[in-house]
């Protein structure tokens, strides 16, 4: 990791990121740890989760994170998590909806539950976590809400219509929510990412046509890391942006 701005507003807030045990989520969360916050993160993948916690364990000057399991499409449980986080390491600052799955399919192949799947797994369970953390900001007098959009719809990328109609959905909500949570100075905006070199996305996507296709598209000619994307969400978390709501920031390359 390679980033060298500190942000003392993190120092000690409480970061909830959901999607955190691999990809640009493991990153978000140890991103935040070397700013000192206290992360609590969710997943399914338990595995990872913890082979992530040992690592940053031995990260000089970082805060150890925490993990729950659990699975977003379960409201219930996502709620529950959310309430004992608030209970147990302090009330929650800054929500980061990472999590989503862009696993390809075929329009004409979808069925109802598939479509009602895509949607539960990338877009309802950020509407009911900002639901459930509001109480929490509440309490801390403001807070800041990050959703991760993507932007593979703006460039009409296919075969995968239940995660494009889900990123775009999750920008709307962002501009919807704004000037209700605003009165509360609570922030919300949307980061949206480029096509990230994940270690999933370097195994399933990204083959030698793909990459020339990048190279080609994006302006800024290196590859697009997930620290890059991290530095972004750390400073829309931060104090920094207290003025930046409703709005959209795009770390793509500058992607034509």
């Amino acid at each position: 990791m390679t980033l060298s701005n500190h942000y003392p507003s993190l120092k000690n807030k409480v970061v909830f990121i959901s999607g955190g045990a691999t990809g640009i989520g493991a990153n978000l969360v140890e991103a935040f740890c070397r700013q000192q916050a206290r992360v609590a993160f969710v997943d399914i993948q338990d595995d990872e989760a913890q082979k992530l916690i040992a690592t940053i364990e031995h990260i000089a000057g970082a805060s150890t994170p925490v993990y729950f399991h659990c699975d977003l499409v379960d409201i219930d449980r996502l709620r529950a998590v959310i309430d004992d986080v608030g209970a147990s390491i302090g009330p929650i600052g800054v929500l980061i909806n990472n999590a989503a799955s862009d696993t390809r399919h075929d329009f004409r192949s979808v069925t109802e539950d598939y479509w009602n799947e895509r949607i539960n797994i990338n877009l309802r369970h950020a509407f009911f976590a900002i639901q459930a953390v509001h109480a929490q900001m509440l309490l801390l007098g403001g807070g800041s809400i990050i959703n991760f959009g993507s932007m593979s719809w703006y460039e009409c990328q296919g075969n995968m219509t239940g995660y494009t109609t889900s990123k775009a959905g999750l920008e709307g909500m962002t501009r919807g929510l704004a000037r209700d949570l605003g009165t509360d100075r609570i922030r919300i905006n949307t980061l949206t990412p480029g096509w990230v070199m994940t270690e999933r996305q370097l195994r399933d996507w990204v083959d030698e046509n793909t990459a020339e296709e990048i190279h080609r598209s994006q302006c800024l000619k290196d590859r697009l890391m997930p620290e890059d994307i991290s530095a972004m969400a750390l400073f829309l978390a931060s104090d920094d942006s207290k003025m930046c709501s409703a709005q959209n920031f795009i770390v793509d390359g500058g992607w034509i």
